[in-house]
């Protein structure tokens, strides 16, 4: 496998700064996924502060595995508002999903996510050379299916009864896409649109 795809880089922007995820950092995640309760969307999967330690725990296991490359997500004042992962990586193609996203609600809907989903789009196209980024989202979850497609990525399909939610309940998958080719216009939409949200 590149080595590329088993180090988590650390990505550098103006309103946010990714880095390795790290056991230590659970804490401040708990704190982070409080700012909204966010655990009590039943469609999501974000850790509730009786479940980040194994949340955390199982991010390092994918990643000593190949699997994943997981983040912390600090703002611009260095405090940590979430989490974010390269997961079900295939360095075969190379390909990988951007996914396990989530936010502090302070931060949603800011230029924060779109300079987070920049960093992890460059770095992807740029040095690992995808030939494609994936994300996939619960069909329920609209407000994600609607910030996916801003980005500027297409809707491949919908995959029934994917996978077992946390409650037992079966999840249909919209999985979405970007291509290579497509990254240099995608690329000039979200700066431009990190510029807006920006001003």
């Amino acid at each position: 496998m590149n080595t590329d795809f088993r180090h988590v880089p650390t990505l550098q922007g103006q309103h946010c700064h990714l880095l390795p995820l790290l056991r230590e950092h659970a804490p401040a995640l708990a704190e982070a996924a409080s700012d909204g309760c966010l655990w009590e969307l039943w469609y999501t999967s974000v850790p509730s502060p009786d479940t980040v330690d194994a949340y955390v725990q199982r991010a390092l296991d994918e990643c000593a595995e190949g699997h994943s490359l997981p983040f912390v997500v600090r703002d611009a004042q260095g405090k940590v508002v979430g989490s974010t992962r390269y997961c079900h990586i295939d360095a075969s193609v190379p390909r990988v999903e951007i996914g396990y996203t989530w936010y502090a609600r302070r931060v949603q809907r800011t230029a924060l996510n779109t300079e987070a989903k920049r960093l992890l789009l460059g770095h992807a196209f740029d040095v690992l050379g995808c030939a494609a980024v994936e994300f996939r989202t619960h069909y329920m979850n609209h407000a994600s299916r609607t910030a996916i497609a801003r980005l500027g990525a297409k809707q491949d399909g919908i995959l029934r009864n994917h996978m077992r939610m946390p409650d037992g309940s079966l999840r249909d998958t919209v999985v979405f896409s970007i291509l290579a080719s497509e990254w240099p216009t995608v690329r000039r939409h979200l700066d431009f649109k990190l510029q807006q949200e920006s001003a």
